[in-house]
């Protein structure tokens, strides 16, 4: 009996390892691998940076942009603003005013030092149907402008490409591509990336993801890249991909055929509702059948090594009127449509992270602003509860707690450790806030609340 259950036990353990201990992205920025340059990074991060400060010169501006508590309350001069914010600076209170200050100069200093954190060489919908020749042509530049990044050190610290599927219509272009693209980088004499993304789109059926593991493991022989070293993501964002032709749910499957390749599965939201016959109009982020996408996603692979990522927010902060002669009305009409944009943004992004998607996809430098602010509120509005909660739990290690009205127990203190686990791994929070809880940073570096209580129960006995 024993034995059995010792067998059964290591076999769960390997397959659920828990939160994973290296460091994951908060987002995915992807666009055409035509447009693609060493520099390309570094522009884009600008551009987020300038796209900031040009519509929320300022916290106030920005809380009340994206109609954060307190916000209506905040001064409108700039002089008074810059003066508030002067005075919360070095706190850490957790009032209205503070978070907003806080998620505000914490946003612009990460657009200031690394904006983009994964970036995605897109041929697929980013980039579009093009002439073979052309394509060709595409992939051989990408992928000699991704080793100049490399050689000058100017990527982001993840970085991949985006083929297209592997359906009838596309499975030869697809592999030509990625053929020409890593041929093409092992002749550059610089190392691949580690890791390397390829991320596969449209994922129908076990045979597709089989197809480029098989094709992955022969160009890393072929080209002399590391064993391993190239990791596969999948699209969700197929009916076929959630529930499988035999009525089970496709998504183990999937992962399986990658054979330990595979590292993240990324819902792709609206080609996902596409396939369940939803009416364009009506496709939308939080739609309930995405909901229902995120659930099977997050049951199958939630304390797996396969992390789960969010879809894109489609409405772009983009202002309609161009140029510096711009009339008031005009100027107005640019802050409200790109303030709308950053809401809508903002609110999914939050939905995602209620629903425990800590990764997201983004279409435009533009949308960076908005992730890095909703995953910072995220966690620096729910400090002040969680930090009370765990350090309660800390204090009794091993009994059940009462904080208020919340009651929680041992399951309820790997969420509350988990909270600070994500939200130091995204840069919401410092290990300093985490450790007001009484935590030790060892014990926070562990991530297991049942080791914490094991450990202080030893200590104590």
């Amino acid at each position: 009996m024993y034995g059995d259950l010792e067998v059964a036990n290591s076999a769960f353990s390997e397959r659920y390892p828990g939160i994973r201990p290296d460091r994951l992205p908060i987002h995915t920025l992807y666009g055409g691998a035509h447009l693609f340059k060493k520099e390309t990074p570094d522009k884009l991060g600008g551009l987020a940076l300038k796209h900031l400060t040009a519509y929320a010169p300022n916290f106030a501006e920005f809380a009340r942009a994206l109609e954060l508590p307190g916000a209506k309350s905040l001064p409108v001069k700039p002089e008074t603003i810059d003066a508030l914010a002067d005075s919360l600076e070095g706190q850490v209170n957790l009032t209205p005013n503070w978070i907003s200050a806080t998620v505000y100069q914490r946003v612009a200093n990460k657009l200031a030092t690394e904006a983009i954190e994964d970036q995605r060489l897109d041929f697929e919908d980013g980039y579009g149907a093009r002439a073979n020749e052309e394509e060709d042509g595409h992939a051989i530049s990408a992928a000699m402008e991704l080793a100049g990044g490399v050689k000058e050190n100017l990527l982001p610290p993840f970085i991949g490409i985006r083929i297209k599927s592997l359906t009838e219509e596309t499975k030869r272009r697809s592999i030509r591509t990625l053929d020409l693209f890593l041929s093409t980088f092992a002749d550059q004499g610089v190392s691949l990336p580690d890791p390397f993304f390829i991320t596969l789109p449209k994922v129908t059926s076990p045979e597709q993801v089989s197809a480029l593991l098989t094709c992955v493991e022969l160009l890393e022989e072929r080209c002399a890249f590391p064993e391993g070293h190239i990791k596969i993501e999948l699209m969700i964002e197929t009916i076929q991909s959630i529930i499988s032709p035999d009525g089970v749910n496709g998504i183990p499957a999937l992962i399986a055929a990658g054979k330990g390749r595979v590292t993240s599965a990324i819902l792709g939201t609206f080609d996902y509702t596409a396939s369940c016959n939803i009416a364009s109009h009506y496709q939308d982020h939080r739609h309930p059948s995405a909901d229902f996408a995120r659930q099977m996603m997050q049951v199958c692979l939630t304390g797996t090594p396969v992390s789960i990522c969010d879809g894109i927010t489609n409405i772009m902060p983009i202002p309609p009127n161009k140029g510096s002669d711009l009339t008031n009305d005009q100027r107005t009409e640019n802050f409200e449509v790109v303030h709308s944009a950053w809401r809508e943004h903002f609110n999914n992004i939050l939905h995602s992270l209620r629903l425990g998607f800590y990764q997201g996809w983004d279409l435009n430098p533009a949308q960076l602003p908005i992730r890095y602010a909703a995953f910072y509120y995220f966690f620096l509005e729910g400090l002040e509860d969680a930090r009370a909660r765990l350090g309660t739990f800390i204090e009794q290690a091993a009994q059940a707690s009462m904080v208020g009205n919340t009651f929680d127990d041992a399951a309820s203190a790997q969420g509350l450790l988990n909270f600070f686990v994500n939200g130091i791994s995204c840069g919401a929070l410092s290990e300093n806030e985490a450790l007001a809880t009484g935590i030790t940073l060892t014990e926070l570096h562990g991530r297991s609340f049942q080791k914490i209580v094991e450990n202080r129960l030893r200590v104590t006995q």
